[in-house]
């Protein structure tokens, strides 16, 4: 007992300090100020006049950033306390401002919720009591719930509770959610969101110490009024259900047995949690309706229609059905075509006996129908003119080539290859040329003759020299050696970084070559000198040397050997 007391002590000073804190230090004093009064530590419901101004800073004519400043202190509260009075007095807040709340506090709620987690706590308990430890398992399940109820806004873009009934001529004139006019599949995407959420409701049912608290029942009272709603929801989405049952396809079917049966299952569940609360003190001021189960033998006929279903939609057989029934560019023809058949079979039954004339019926139908085309835009069915098709006909093959005395070999009316023997292609090869005085002697294929033959590998010869000369240093390859497999691409210029590379290897070599040639020339000489003036000529040299290049200059001996100094000479006189 003085651990409560002293418990409640605390909880009271940290409720007046905040409030203090809030007076001096927040920009929004007077939310602040209302979100922990209306969620203290104190054992009762928030009071209203505290929840006028939550609800007055979440209209839509406020600023979005008063919304989203009481979502986030709300959801920051709920996160950090670690009493069960104060999380259950923040998921009451919650609650009353989605059901009492804007529209558009729903959406800012539902954003905010994606990123945040807000009513995700699983984890939450408070230990200090037996009852602190009951009232903490219902604190989870309802925020559970709220969650539920979040996410069901989601798929049906609209509140249940906020949802009006309207009233149908069709249905005797008696108020229907709106789930009654539903086409198939919204309503199949509506009514499993809507009995999950019926399902978190079911499991709201408080245990222990917890059924005789106060503060619980009066959160429960909030879910008991929902259930009407969401019931009532459910129960006429099964009624337009059952209306479109029987004209759908195998796939939809299925799924609608299995909501049919989940219905029925759930309102077992839901009688036996309303006479739950109807033991409870809140039972006095509810009126709880009766549920009746659907007929068993329906559900037999439901399970037939599946077997025999068909497999294709019937938006898609209504979409056939109108393609069909579309007027075609062929329409006018098509009852000529088909009448025609049919008089003939009518003749051939009431005259058996004409055998010339069943043939001749027999052979109009084994003719191919004409089908109406597509007008030649290029007019190359027309007929050719006679003096065109003539003349076609006479150049068909002019282009042929035949040896002469070939025309002789077939006849001119079968053979169409046989032409003129003074046709000017024929001329072409098989004349004499114009460049000698005698005739063509030996003729090979193609017409060509041996001096051609010769003038032409003449020719390849001739460039192919002077390609080799020009890229090769004057080494001439020879392009009909089998050895050599790129002999026919030394004719072809290498590309320019070649040539480079090529012009770099020459000028080596030629250095090379030049300074080999001057060091045998100067060992030839000394060789030949005396031995003194062999020393008289080192020891130049090696004067000589050390004012050179440093870089070893070839042509340096021979500058000292053309240029003897005269002491040289003194000495040698």
């Amino acid at each position: 007992m003085a651990s409560g007391t002293w418990r409640k002590a605390y909880g009271a000073l940290k409720d007046s300090t905040k409030v203090g804190l809030a007076n001096f230090n927040s920009e929004y004093k007077d939310l602040d100020i209302a979100m922990v009064k209306a969620t203290n530590h104190v054992e009762c419901p928030p009071k209203e006049r505290h929840l006028r101004k939550l609800l007055y800073a979440t209209l839509v004519n406020r600023p979005r950033a008063d919304v989203a400043y009481c979502i986030c202190t709300l959801a920051r509260r709920l996160s950090k306390t670690k009493n069960w009075i104060v999380a259950l007095k923040t998921l009451i807040v919650i609650h009353r401002l989605l059901r009492e709340g804007d529209g558009t506090f729903k959406d800012d709620f539902l954003t905010y919720s994606y990123r945040g987690n807000i009513l995700q706590i699983p984890h939450f308990k408070d230990d200090s009591s037996p009852l602190a430890w009951d009232c903490s398992a219902w604190v989870r399940l309802y925020a559970f719930y709220l969650n539920e109820r979040v996410e069901c806004y989601r798929v049906l873009k609209y509140d249940v509770e906020a949802d009006r009934l309207m009233r149908l001529p069709q249905a005797s004139g008696k108020a229907h959610s709106r789930t009654r006019t539903l086409p198939c599949r919204d309503l199949l995407d509506q009514l499993p969101a809507l009995q999950k959420l019926l399902l978190r409701l079911i499991s709201l049912q408080p245990d222990g110490s917890a059924c005789t608290n106060y503060l619980v029942q009066y959160a429960l009272a909030l879910v008991l009024k929902e259930s009407f709603k969401i019931y009532c929801s459910i129960n006429d989405g099964i009624i337009n259900l059952v209306d479109m049952y029987f004209d759908m396809p195998k796939v939809d079917a299925i799924k609608a047995l299995e909501i049919y049966k989940r219905a029925g299952q759930q309102a077992e569940r839901l009688s036996a949690f309303y006479d739950h609360c109807k033991r409870l003190d809140l039972a006095r001021t509810f009126q709880f309706p009766t549920l009746r189960q659907p007929p068993s033998s329906f559900l037999i006929t439901m399970e037939e229609y599946i077997r025999e279903a068909p497999r294709t939609s019937i938006t898609n057989k209504g979409v056939e059905n109108e393609e069909q029934s579309l007027p075609s560019d062929h329409e006018d023809e098509a009852p000529q075509e088909t009448e025609k058949p049919a008089e003939e079979e009518k003749e051939e039954l009431a005259e058996p006996e004409e055998e010339p004339q069943l043939t001749a019926e027999l052979s109009e139908e084994d003719e191919p129908q004409s089908f109406p085309t597509t007008g030649d835009l290029l007019n190359l069915d027309e007929e050719l003119h006679p003096m065109i098709a003539n003349l076609e006909q006479s150049n068909a093959l002019a282009l042929a080539i035949v040896a002469p005395g070939s025309e002789n070999q077939a006849s001119t009316s079968q053979d169409l290859f046989a032409i003129d023997k003074s046709g000017w292609e024929l001329a072409l090869v098989s004349a004499p040329s114009n460049h000698t005085s005698q005739p063509a002697g030996i003729q090979l294929a193609g017409g060509f003759d041996k001096l051609l033959l010769d003038s032409l590998y003449e020719d390849e010869a001739r460039r192919h020299q002077i390609a080799s000369v020009t890229y090769t240093g004057g080494l001439v390859a020879n392009p009909f050696d089998p050895k050599d497999p790129f002999a026919m691409s030394n004719s072809f210029a290498p590309p320019s970084n070649v040539q480079l590379a090529m012009m770099a290897q020459q000028q080596q070599y030629y250095q090379a070559q030049q300074q080999e040639y001057f060091q045998v020339q100067q060992q030839q000489q000394m060789v030949m000198m005396p031995p003194q003036t062999y020393q008289q000529q080192q020891a130049q040299y090696s004067t000589n040397a050390g004012l050179s290049n440093p870089f070893g200059d070839p042509f340096s001996g021979l500058v000292a050997m053309a240029n003897p100094p005269k002491q040289s000479n003194s000495n040698l006189a």
